[in-house]
Parts: C-alpha cells; sequence; structure tokens
C-alpha cells in the first residue's frame, strides 16, 4: 500500500497541473498565439532558401547548405535541439551539431539562423556548437 502512495501522488500532481494549464485562458492563447508566428517563422525561412533548397524542404522537409569555410555539406532538419548533419561525401551523416540563437524564437526563424550562420561564419559558429556522433 505505500508502494501506491508513493506513485500515486506525483501522478495527481502532473494531472492536477496539466488539468490547469488546459484550463487556463492565458495559456491557451498562448498556444493560439504561437500558430500564426510559426507559420510566419516558416515563410520567412522558404523566402530565404535557394531553388534546390526549397525543393528539399518540400520533398523531404529539411535542406542542405554548404558550409562558407570549409566546404562541408550539413542537412538542417526540422527542430531546435541536435538538428544539423553533418553529411560525407555520400550524404550519410558523419557528426550532429547543435547551435541556436538566444531568445524565444520559432522555429523557422532558429532554422534560418542556423542556415545563413554555417553559409556565412561556419568556423566560428562550430567552435562554439555542442557536437556528437550521429545517431543510427
Amino acid at each position: 500500500m505505500i508502494y501506491l502512495a508513493y506513485f500515486a501522488a506525483p501522478i495527481l500532481v502532473a494531472a492536477g497541473l496539466i488539468l490547469a494549464l488546459a484550463t487556463d485562458p492565458g495559456v491557451r492563447w498562448r498556444l493560439r498565439a504561437r500558430r500564426p508566428a510559426e507559420q510566419r517563422g516558416i515563410a520567412l525561412l522558404r523566402s530565404w532558401l535557394t531553388p534546390e533548397q526549397a525543393e528539399q524542404w518540400e520533398t523531404r522537409g529539411d535542406f542542405e547548405v554548404v558550409g562558407c569555410d570549409t566546404g562541408r555539406r550539413y542537412r538542417i532538419t526540422p527542430g531546435t535541439a541536435m538538428n544539423i548533419r553533418e553529411l560525407d561525401g555520400d550524404g550519410h551523416a558523419i557528426a550532429q551539431w547543435c547551435f541556436v540563437p538566444e531568445g524565444k524564437l520559432v522555429t523557422g526563424d532558429i532554422l534560418l539562423a542556423q542556415k545563413i550562420a554555417l553559409e556565412t561564419m561556419e568556423q566560428r559558429v562550430l567552435a562554439l556548437a555542442y557536437t556528437q556522433p550521429p545517431r543510427p
């Protein structure tokens, strides 16, 4: 019986928190307000993509950039963490990179900042980035 009480308390607290967030008008408004911002962020990103990158975005949901300093290819995928894959000559991921601008930005704005950074200051941004081997 002690074990049940031990696990039930955190579950009840979490359920209460979720219920409070779901019914709070301020939280609901912020979630609804964020949707148009996300759409505008993706629209801005798309306006900066080259025709080849736009084709990749439409067909695969990601796009590739070439680093300005090394000529390496990187695939930027939707997301805001560990979403940049360094590619070898055959297009296979050989490393994952993570760097994001500061602030509360929508995904499209983050992807655009990553694209511009790799295309204009690759070595400086990678010196600050977190890296790890690619996931299988």
